[in-house]
């Protein structure tokens, strides 16, 4: 368990970083003079956004506070466990976040329709990527273990 805690901590460490400077930028967004030109569908898919952000980082996060209130209780197994919930409920927010902002860009610097084929685009192969292909490998590992 040890191990297993060590391991999800590194990969909470790359995402925290970086779900927390996109949070960031999304709240500094409203207070830029061009916000004020965005239709009624931006606002909206931005408030969207702030709200999937600050969730992701919460769940992000939640590990550290996790750790904190259990500590030296001997419940590793039990905090290996539902920090990996907590990381996988994360990423799930992150990837919401990260193509729908792509959305909104898309949208607001080409068309919509061009914002929800980049935002489709960039989610597919999210899901490819964090979902398909890791399971692909476990199941080539699994067939070639004797």
């Amino acid at each position: 368990m040890d191990r297993n805690w060590d391991e999800l901590l590194q990969e909470l460490r790359v995402t925290q970083t970086g779900t927390q400077i996109l949070t960031g930028f999304l709240l500094t967004l409203p207070f830029q003079s061009r916000f004020a030109d965005l239709d009624d569908y931006q606002r909206d898919v931005y408030l969207v956004l702030v709200v999937l952000a600050a969730l992701a980082t919460v769940l992000i996060v939640a590990p550290v506070s996790l750790h904190r209130l259990l500590f030296r209780r001997r419940l590793k197994p039990q905090l290996v466990d539902a920090a990996h919930w907590f990381a996988r409920a994360g990423l799930a927010a992150l990837a919401l976040v990260l193509s729908g902002a792509t959305m909104l860009l898309f949208d607001v610097v080409l068309s919509r329709t061009a914002g929800r084929l980049v935002s489709g685009a960039l989610l597919l192969v999210i899901v490819l990527a964090w979902l398909v292909l890791p399971r692909l490998i476990a199941r080539r590992a699994e067939r070639s273990t004797p």
